[in-house]
């Protein structure tokens, strides 16, 4: 089956949850990895600007993305702009667009910064609501050459906006891709009375900033929310037969989309527009 470059799909049947268990690393290395930060947005910026044209490219247009998605995306600063507090806004709108009854956006690094290697690590406020999906994601950089799943896929955070509580980390690679996606799901942690800060950030995960990142290795990745590790995969106890292309040049998607497979239409008690907040997106190099 043929896949826009830019499209992703998600059925409804993501959550593996027995292959997930069954890939869960066992073993951990005598010592931690080391990393070192080499890349960062902080969008910093006046309130309606874009976001750095060196770091982001906009993906524009509708079509569905390979989802049957219902939004159209746009690099209009009513959908995608910093705030001026430090923050970038993708917010996603109910407005007749180019044919679709939706606005969104989605930015990517592709071609402007691609690494393989290493941690990768958001700090976002999520929207919520039937039908709202926003996402953190790297995908192959090999993509044109090699097609997907081939390149691979980092699901470092979804959300199912009718379920703000949970978020899901995934790996699409050759033979666990889509439906078979090796996938484990975090639920987010009501914090406990905090008299001294720094405190847990608020639950569900719409009330405040959480922190989302995955660690790149050779042969091994770990997803972590707010620093708890909680699912690793091993390049050793992947499905048979299946490939690793986790160790070549990646890049990032921060996108909010509207409708879609994984999510289901918006229906009455959507509240839009609904806004997905990025206090910055950060690259570490692994040095080990």
């Amino acid at each position: 089956m043929s896949r826009d470059p830019r499209s992703r799909r998600h059925p409804a049947s993501l959550v593996v949850a027995g292959l997930a268990i069954s890939l869960l690393a066992t073993a951990c290395s005598n010592q931690p990895p080391s990393w070192s930060l080499v890349w960062q947005d902080e969008f910093e910026g006046a309130a309606g600007t874009s976001p750095n044209p060196g770091y982001w490219d906009h993906d524009v247009g509708g079509g569905g993305w390979g989802n049957d998605q219902l939004e159209f995306n746009t690099a209009r600063p009513e959908n995608v702009s910093l705030d001026g507090l430090g923050h970038l806004a993708i917010t996603a709108r109910k407005e007749a667009y180019q044919g679709r009854a939706y606005t969104s956006a989605r930015i990517t690094t592709r071609a402007r910064f691609e690494q393989g290697l290493g941690r990768w690590e958001a700090r976002i406020r999520l929207p919520s609501g039937m039908g709202i999906w926003p996402a953190f994601w790297l995908l192959g950089a090999s993509y044109p050459q090699v097609g997907w799943p081939a390149c691979g896929e980092i699901d470092i955070m979804e959300l199912r906006g009718q379920a703000p509580g949970a978020v899901n980390g995934s790996l699409h690679a050759t033979g666990f891709s889509g439906g078979s996606a090796i996938t484990a799901q975090y639920t987010c942690q009501v914090p406990p009375t905090c008299a001294t800060p720094p405190c847990t950030p608020l639950c569900p995960f719409d009330e405040d900033f959480h922190v989302f990142a995955v660690e790149v290795e050779a042969n091994r990745i770990r997803f972590e929310v707010d620093g708890a590790i909680y699912h690793e995969v091993r390049q050793d106890l992947r499905p048979l037969g299946s490939s690793w292309p986790f160790g070549k040049p990646f890049f990032v998607i921060l996108n909010v989309a509207v409708g879609g497979s994984y999510v289901g239409a918006p229906d009455v008690s959507t509240v839009f527009p609904q806004t997905m907040l990025v206090d910055y997106v950060r690259y570490y190099k692994l040095d080990r």
